[in-house]
């Protein structure tokens, strides 16, 4: 929708919030900008999940995180600066069962599987996709399934399947531009049909702004990402089509560590006491959630078999 002179005030005003709601990470109470009714999950520590800590983790008495916002439900920032998202407080819930202080750090994402690997942060927290490549230096304990998910304004009569001619916003280097949209594109312009034009942005508010206020056509992301979009749109966007291209999400650390395995028992704990469906609750994740705690896709409990 473009905004014109001749726009009702009342929409105009209504699109403006949405987008100022956006842009701020989706700030909603003034205790911090975490949704309504959010309870912060601190655990009580199992001192047998702590006991399978490493050592050099444990000695610290810190699991260190590194993330990268705005990503939204995932990681952003409240109106304070402060970190916060369902990664968060799921990293701070695990840190909590093992007996930790959670410490995460804001860097920049390419950054984080490096520092990772060279032992410099504990685990990435950064809605990082668990895949076979990257299981070659890294292990991954899984928390969430998500695909890919369009969204538009209402009425738009965009199609996902017939997307030849649109505008569409994507993240930059995330799967819905390089594994969704470009690939679209490619078999628009191999057809002979018109092509996608791809709006690419350095973040993913940023990408949804641009569909909010009529700039785009449509909105590609991670599912939880463009769900979060639609419910701080004030009604102005809509989910179109079905989620497709689901893949697991998983918090990275070191191969073969064991931190892997302290934080998998973590999580199905988290599990068991209904504590991981109390923070996805919280954040109005309703799909993709695990029955087991999972390392590389595999359940927990036969990979420590």
């Amino acid at each position: 929708m473009q905004l014109t002179f001749g726009a009702p005030r009342r929409r105009v005003a209504a699109v403006c919030v949405a987008a100022a709601a956006l842009l701020s990470g989706c700030v909603t109470n003034a205790e911090g900008g975490n949704p309504e009714g959010w309870e912060p999950v601190t655990p009580d520590a199992v001192p047998e999940i702590a006991a399978m800590v490493p050592p050099e983790v444990a000695a610290k008495g810190t699991l260190t995180a590194g993330t990268n916002p705005p990503f939204a439900p995932f990681e952003f920032k409240d109106s304070q600066g402060a970190l916060i998202g369902l990664e968060m407080d799921l990293g701070r819930a695990l840190a909590s069962v093992m007996g930790l202080e959670f410490q995460p750090s804001e860097m920049d994402f390419a950054m984080i599987l490096p520092a990772v690997q060279a032992g410099s942060i504990d685990t990435g927290m950064s809605g990082f996709t668990d895949t076979e490549e990257r299981r070659n230096s890294f292990d991954f304990v899984n928390f969430l399934y998500a695909g890919i998910q369009w969204a538009s304004q209402p009425g738009s009569g965009v199609d996902p399947e017939n997307p030849c001619g649109l505008i569409v916003a994507v993240q930059r280097t995330t799967v819905s531009e390089t594994d969704d949209v470009r690939p679209k594109n490619d078999e628009c312009i191999a057809r002979g049909e018109e092509p996608i034009t791809v709006l690419s942005f350095d973040t993913s508010d940023n990408a949804a702004l641009a569909a909010l206020v009529g700039r785009a056509d449509a909105l590609s992301a991670d599912s939880p990402v463009t769900a979060w979009a639609v419910q701080r749109s004030d009604g102005e966007l809509e989910l179109i089509g079905e989620m497709f291209d689901a893949a697991p999400y998983g918090f990275a650390v070191p191969k073969d560590s064991g931190l892997a395995e302290a934080l998998a028992a973590a999580m199905q704990h988290l599990i068991d006491t209904g504590e991981y469906q109390r923070i996805l609750d919280q954040w109005n994740v309703e799909t993709g959630l695990l029955d087991e705690a999972m390392i590389n896709e595999q359940p927990y409990r036969e990979a420590t078999q």
